[in-house]
């Protein structure tokens, strides 16, 4: 559900990212200074990295001729707690913005609202929390996550429509776009959802302390080792990113198969001069746009898209894990003085 530029004015766009920016600003502080202990560090760069992966694989919406990939925020959310979960969020999409030109750089505050504020920030600790309080078990855990991930992916959606209508975008009226995202987000969400629970499951099995901890926002305990829940994570980044992502289907994301119903087409015009910009700085930072080698033709590489999953797990296994260390040492900092 990356939102390209040309679905949005030059307003919009900034608008959103500064209410993006001040939602990880806000994130930020909020973090409790154990929050983010020796225990948890670990699992929000390899989580980071997981979750980028894991959005490289579509999986195909039968019957409807569209796909979908996960979110993961939910996901991220329950393994880190809601804040760490939208730092870790927004390494994603900043890198697949900024190195694979995944989602336009205009509309990267939109991605960042829409694909993390509302799931990290409302239906975690509105919807998810709340289930999980009342005893943690598997099925508690799968009932959980489908209803959450169903409810933030149907909201980042409408959003999605607000934004286009709030950005005068005419191809994309208001009530045909809206009964085309809506329900195709749902399935998504569905199938999505269960994603989540399986590995919230595996997790949960492995390590409970870990989904435990981020719903009470404790550190995990000294005795408990996350050391093979983080090497699990990391040998699931690698296979998903590096072989499963070969894999991905073609068809168009929920968010392109609505727009091709609703406009005939999933990639509009975007005009002016800051959508120009945008692009150009763009071009210039992404090295493996779309997810290949920069140099490969029409006809794609036969090895860009793995080194593009390896790569950019890597990058935000390290942006993720810097941001959680630098706010870590702030917060212990502050705590002595």
């Amino acid at each position: 559900m990356h939102m390209a530029d040309a679905l949005l004015s030059p307003a919009v766009g900034g608008i959103m990212t500064a209410a993006s920016a001040a939602a990880v600003v806000y994130s930020a502080v909020k973090i409790k200074k154990d929050e983010l202990g020796e225990k948890k560090l670990p699992v929000m760069a390899v989580a980071g990295a997981f979750v980028f992966a894991a959005q490289m694989i579509n999986f195909t919406i039968p019957g409807t001729g569209s796909s979908g990939h996960i979110g993961g925020g939910i996901l991220l959310a329950s393994m880190l707690g809601g804040f760490p979960a939208l730092l870790t969020i927004a390494a994603v999409l900043i890198i697949q913005c900024l190195f694979f030109a995944d989602g336009g750089l205009l509309a990267l505050g939109c991605n960042i609202f829409n694909m993390g504020v509302i799931p990290c920030l409302l239906v975690y600790p509105l919807i998810y929390k709340p289930i999980m309080k009342k005893g943690y078990s598997y099925k508690r855990i799968m009932v959980a996550s489908i209803i959450s991930v169903v409810v933030g992916l149907q909201l980042g959606a409408f959003a999605v429509v607000l934004q286009t209508l709030a950005s005068g975008i005419t191809e994309l009226p208001f009530g045909t776009f809206a009964a085309m995202m809506q329900p195709i987000h749902l399935a998504i969400g569905i199938v999505e959802g269960i994603i989540t629970a399986a590995v919230l499951s595996f997790v949960f099995r492995m390590r409970p302390e870990i989904i435990e901890s981020s719903v009470s926002r404790a550190p995990v305990t000294k005795s408990a080792s996350v050391k093979s829940v983080v090497i699990a994570l990391i040998v699931a980044t690698v296979v998903v990113g590096g072989a499963l992502s070969w894999f991905a289907s073609a068809n168009p994301d929920g968010l392109e198969w609505a727009m091709i119903k609703t406009a005939g087409t999933a990639e509009l015009e975007a005009q002016g001069g800051v959508h120009e910009g945008a692009a150009n700085v763009q071009g210039a930072t992404a090295f493996m746009p779309d997810y290949d080698y920069a140099s490969a033709d029409e006809g794609g590489s036969s090895t860009g898209t793995g080194v593009a999953g390896i790569v950019g797990g890597a990058m935000t296994f390290a942006l993720a894990g810097v941001a959680g260390v630098l706010i870590s040492k702030a917060k212990k900092k502050a705590a002595k003085v």
